[in-house]
């Protein structure tokens, strides 16, 4: 079954550093007609093994965008534009973002990198944009593939089955 969203979701991985979790990432963009955004650097090149093996055989079939930094992407924004950022570093949970809102045609959830995160600079420009998965257990945080399936899920269900 095939459904074609009401808003445009895009995925984005700033500067990510493993190609598996990039791929899976990617596999789950293709199952929900989202958008894969790669911000560089990234910790692989496109053709290393592990992240088309992740991938599947459904890389082809991605809808996929390259950016060499974080200034040439975060200076795409328009009003149409929401935007959700993702980081362990707020209490803003993730589904109580109004994803579906209708102020916008664009969606664009943000993730950091594996190790770290996003960059202090950014959540401080994008504060009112900050959300989080609430973990009870002993875990820092969750695996970035994990992270992003469950955020765009979320979107996907508020935005086109509520």
């Amino acid at each position: 079954m095939e459904i074609k969203s009401k808003k445009n979701i895009n995925v984005v991985l700033v500067e990510p550093e493993i190609p598996n979790n990039t791929g899976n990432i990617g596999r789950t963009c293709v199952a929900l007609n989202a958008s894969l955004h790669l911000v560089g650097p990234m910790g692989f090149t496109l053709d290393e093994k592990k992240l088309r093996r992740a991938g599947l055989d459904y890389w082809p079939h991605l809808d996929l965008h390259l950016y060499d930094s974080q200034e040439e992407f975060f200076s795409k924004f328009t009003p149409k534009d929401q935007l959700a950022l993702l980081t362990t570093k707020v209490d803003h949970l993730y589904y109580d973002c109004d994803f579906a809102s209708k102020d916008y045609e664009n969606l664009w959830l943000i993730f950091g990198k594996e190790t770290k995160g996003l960059s202090p600079q950014v959540l401080e420009a994008y504060q009112k944009d900050l959300y989080t998965i609430p973990m009870i257990g002993k875990t820092r945080s969750l695996n970035l593939a994990n992270s992003v399936a469950i955020v765009l899920y979320e979107a996907h269900r508020q935005i086109n089955y509520l």
